[in-house]
């Protein structure tokens, strides 16, 4: 059997189970471009690594290849179709994931000010659709496919609540807007109304066209507003603020309001990793990067806390 319908058969199976398993299949049909449409047992363990390194330096994604190849060559051996498998046993030193860029209220401001001249007449997308889909990012710390995903069904402004479907984990959970917040996404659908779809399987967040909002388009917009924003940090493309880092920035402003306010943050953080459907509280923490606003509130609340009369 070829490697493309050990793929399919294996894409099939995982899906069967209940899995989007979008991220592995894409994975594995890179691989099977890479290799050719050969037999399992033909492929060497040269090939594999070649694949696993790629061309660009080694980072965190070469462990996620390597986990849908294990999957794929644990699949094929326990059905017979080889005895093999060509993984290297050993993982290369792989650098530590990179550290989220918490957005300032400055530099927020100036990415939205951007988005006249980032959205021109060869971006096929409405200005207001990006404007909002930011602020949607950062106000529902809501991850990028998240927000995509949205039809018009989904959304409940009247009550205030989002509804986020089969998201990461095949999790869905009601999002609840704070009254800024709902008020722009409320003003976004009027005018969205006038020009695209209101059936309620609609995307929310779209192109000119009607056709849903892709990621890449989402992404590539956003590189052009953070340079014209003139938002950057030191290093390659690679380590520049992404898309991605208005969640971490809206959870990170959201913890340093409740130090601000004195509020219980035993109490309120695992309704934070609640509202950003977590698991649990280890996965919240790494979106909580010490900045050095957070760090000064925290100081704050310790010394307080050191000086009340019972502490003595």
């Amino acid at each position: 059997m070829s490697l493309s319908d050990i793929v399919a058969n294996y894409v099939a199976y995982k899906q069967a189970l209940g899995q989007k398993f979008t991220t592995d299949a894409g994975i594995l049909n890179a691989f099977c471009r890479y290799v050719g449409n050969v037999p399992l047992q033909s492929i060497s363990a040269e090939q594999v690594e070649r694949y696993l390194n790629g061309k660009r330096p080694i980072s965190s994604f070469w462990r996620r290849k390597h986990t849908a190849l294990k999957g794929l060559f644990r699949f094929a051996t326990s059905r017979g179709y080889t005895t093999i498998s060509p993984l290297p046993c050993r993982y290369p030193q792989i650098p530590l994931p990179l550290a989220p860029y918490i957005y300032s209220r400055t530099e927020l401001k100036r990415l939205l000010d951007a988005i006249p001249a980032g959205c021109s007449r060869h971006v096929p997308v409405d200005t207001i659709v990006i404007r909002t889909l930011i602020l949607l990012l950062y106000g529902a710390c809501l991850r990028l496919g998240e927000a995509l995903g949205l039809t018009m069904s989904d959304v409940d402004v009247d009550e205030a609540i989002l509804c986020i479907q089969k998201s990461k984990f095949y999790k869905s959970r009601l999002v609840p807007l704070g009254q800024d917040l709902n008020t722009v996404l409320h003003q976004y659908i009027q005018q969205r109304n006038i020009s695209y779809s209101q059936e309620s399987n609609a995307p929310l967040f779209c192109f000119q066209d009607g056709r849903v909002l892709s990621q890449s388009a989402t992404r590539n917009t956003f590189r052009r507003l953070r340079v014209l924003a003139g938002i950057q940090q030191n290093g390659t493309g690679h380590c520049q603020p992404r898309l991605h880092d208005l969640r971490h920035t809206g959870a990170v402003h959201r913890v340093i309001a409740w130090y601000q306010n004195g509020d219980d943050l035993q109490f309120m953080l695992p309704q934070l990793a609640t509202y950003l459907g977590h698991i649990n509280l280890s996965a919240t923490q790494r979106y909580l990067s010490l900045t050095p606003e957070l760090l000064r509130e925290a100081s704050q609340r310790f010394e307080q806390y050191t000086l009340e009369p019972s502490h003595d």
